[in-house]
C-alpha cells in the first residue's frame, strides 16, 4: 500500500522516511554500486532537502518495500543539474505541470518474483500507479524519468512505456542514462492496473500508514515481553528507543530508565532494558 510523504506531512513520517533512505542505500549503494552519498547507512542527496513528494510502498508487515521521488521541474532537479549532458545542449523542461521521477527502487531481498502481492512486479506497479495518480490529482500532465535501459524494458513490459525521450542516452558511471517522458493520463494508469491486476485504491490514509508502520515496529517490544498492556511511561520509553538514531541517544534513554527505575516493577525494567542492551552489543545497531 502507498503513502505519499511531502513537505506538509513529513514530520509525521520521519521514521518511514528513515527506513526509505536505508532502503535506497541498500539498493543504490550495496546492490547497484552507484556513486551515491551514503551516511550512517542512509542514502540522501540535496534534492531530498527540497521537500519533494516521496511515494512509499509499505507492506502488510509495516516494512518499507519500495519508493519513488517526485520533484518539480520549476526548480533544481536531477535532469537539469546532474544529467544535463543527456539533453545535448537543449534547455531542460521547466513547467509546473511536469514533474521529475527519480530514486525508484524496491526491496528485492524482501520481495519475491512472480505477480503476487509480495512480488517485485506488484510493488513496482503499485508505486507507478500511486505516483501517476498522485501527480494527476495535483494537475501534473507529464513525468520525466532518468532511467537506464533495464528500467526502460521494465516500463515497456508493464503497460507503462515512455511515449518519448529527451536528448540521447549517455554513459553515467556504471550505467547508461536516458530521459523518458510519460504522460499522467487515465489510459496509462489503466494500463498499469490491467497489467498488475490492481483494481483497488492503492493509497493508505495517514492514520492507516502510521498505525501499520508504528504497530509493526512495536512488535516484539522490549516493554511487553510479559504480554501485559503497556503503561504510558513504558510507551514513552519504547517510542524514545525506536526514534534513537545513534548509540549516544540509546545510552541517554537507558540512563533515564535507570533514573526512573523506582517507577517500574523488576519485570518491566528487565523487559525495557533487554533489547537496547542487545542492540548496543552490535557494532552499528541502528544502521545495519
Amino acid at each position: 500500500m502507498i503513502i505519499v510523504i511531502d513537505g506538509i506531512n513529513q514530520n509525521k513520517f520521519k521514521h518511514v522516511l528513515d527506513e526509505m533512505y536505508k532502503l535506497r542505500a541498500r539498493v543504490f549503494g550495496d546492490r547497484l554500486g552507484w556513486d551515491v552519498n551514503i551516511v550512517d547507512g542512509r542514502e540522501r542527496d540535496h534534492f531530498d532537502d527540497l521537500h519533494p513528494a516521496h511515494v512509499v510502498s509499505i507492506d502488510d508487515e509495516g516494512d518499507v518495500v519500495g519508493c519513488m521521488r517526485l520533484l518539480q521541474t520549476t526548480g533544481p532537479h536531477m535532469l537539469s543539474d546532474v544529467f544535463h549532458s543527456i539533453l545535448d545542449g537543449e534547455p531542460p523542461i521547466r513547467s509546473a505541470q511536469v514533474w521529475e521521477a527519480t530514486r525508484f527502487c524496491v526491496d528485492t531481498k524482501k520481495l519475491g518474483r512472480g505477480r503476487g502481492e509480495n512480488s517485485v512486479s506488484y510493488v513496482t506497479s503499485e508505486i507507478m500507479i500511486g505516483s501517476f495518480e498522485y501527480a494527476k490529482m495535483a494537475g501534473v500532465l507529464d513525468s520525466i524519468a532518468v532511467i537506464d535501459p533495464v528500467m526502460n524494458r521494465v516500463l515497456q513490459r508493464s503497460g507503462n512505456a515512455p511515449y518519448d525521450y529527451l536528448g540521447t542516452a549517455k554513459p553515467m558511471g556504471k550505467v547508461v542514462a536516458m530521459a523518458a517522458l510519460m504522460d499522467c493520463s487515465d489510459e496509462r494508469i489503466a494500463g498499469i492496473r490491467d497489467y498488475a491486476d490492481i483494481l483497488h485504491d492503492v493509497f493508505l490514509t495517514e492514520e492507516q500508514a502510521l498505525e501499520l508502520f508504528e504497530g509493526a515496529k512495536a512488535k516484539p517490544s522490549a516493554a511487553n515481553y510479559d504480554h501485559q498492556p503497556l503503561t504510558q511511561l513504558e510507551k514513552y520509553f519504547v517510542e524514545q528507543m525506536s526514534s534513537a538514531t545513534s548509540k549516544t541517544e540509546v545510552e541517554s534513554v537507558l540512563k533515564l530508565i535507570e533514573a526512573l527505575s523506582d517507577r517500574f516493577t523488576p519485570e518491566q525494567k528487565t523487559a525495557l532494558l533487554r533489547t537496547p542492551v542487545l542492540l548496543l552489543m552490535r557494532p552499528d545497531p541502528l544502521t545495519s
